[in-house]
């Protein structure tokens, strides 16, 4: 099984930079981040940096986000957001760069919260023309636009994977697939075998914590490894990201365990 490690919310321990080395010594070969700076255009010393500390720890970079605010201040993606629109343009040049350097091939467009006080609908059309933007960007290297459901976020429009899916049917661009994060998906209360049986063979990625309490594999009910064994059943063939949250000291104990007992 393919996993690979979302260092932006594991291994904090390590500085951003010591992340990738710190995956490769727990015996991954790949690493996806959140937007791993501060703002939406940072130092080209910075980006050279981020890039050394991929290529160094000998891990590829699957996956990657798009500039998407503030996210420990509550901030879910510019995409639909009109007074910072300007800021996700921006970033799509950053992007493709790093993707480019790094062959990721794969970036989360985080769709962003409803703005109090501007119509949804001009925010709708928006998000469209961002994510063509980014989707013909990322298209000169190959590179899809992930397209998120999120819980957790009143304020974020996209719940459930038709929400996404109608988005991405909009938006009429090829290179734009859903990220199925089985986490999100059932709190939010989606049907996650139906999603599976339906369109398993066209996500871009799949990403996964156990709920209640967005822990590692194992430390709640959601049938994990049976989604992502039907979602290989069904065509799926990326990697399956390890996005929770953990306080164990082995983050990544329940592996070994998964393995032993399959």
């Amino acid at each position: 099984m393919t996993f690979t490690v979302n260092a932006s919310i594991l291994l904090t321990d390590h500085s951003v930079n010591d992340r990738p080395a710190a995956a490769k010594a727990a015996g991954f070969d790949a690493v996806e981040f959140w937007w791993p700076f501060a703002t939406a255009v940072p130092a080209q010393a910075d980006i050279d940096a981020f890039v050394s500390a991929v290529s160094d720890a000998g891990v590829q970079l699957s996956g990657l986000n798009f500039f998407a605010g503030n996210m420990p201040g509550g901030d879910r993606g510019l995409v639909s957001w009109p007074t910072r629109s300007g800021e996700f343009r921006d970033n799509i040049e950053v992007v493709v760069e790093i993707g480019e350097r790094l062959g990721c091939r794969a970036f989360n467009a985080l769709y962003g919260n409803r703005i109090e006080g501007e119509d949804p609908a001009k925010q709708d059309d928006l998000a469209l023309e961002n994510l063509a933007l980014a989707a013909d960007a990322v298209a000169a290297i190959d590179g899809t636009v992930l397209l998120e459901p999120v819980s957790g976020t009143p304020a974020y429009p996209l719940k459930t994977a038709q929400d996404a899916l109608d988005v991405i049917q909009k938006a009429g661009k090829s290179n734009i697939k859903l990220l199925a994060d089985f986490y999100h998906l059932a709190v939010n209360g989606d049907d996650v075998d139906k999603v599976i049986a339906e369109h398993a063979a066209d996500f871009g990625h799949i990403q996964i914590a156990d709920a209640p309490g967005r822990g590692e594999p194992g430390s709640g009910d959601l049938p994990l490894m049976r989604w992502i064994d039907d979602a290989r059943a069904k065509g799926y063939d990326g990697y399956v990201g390890l996005e929770y949250k953990t306080d164990a000291k082995d983050p990544f104990a329940w592996v070994s365990a998964t393995a032993a007992a399959s």
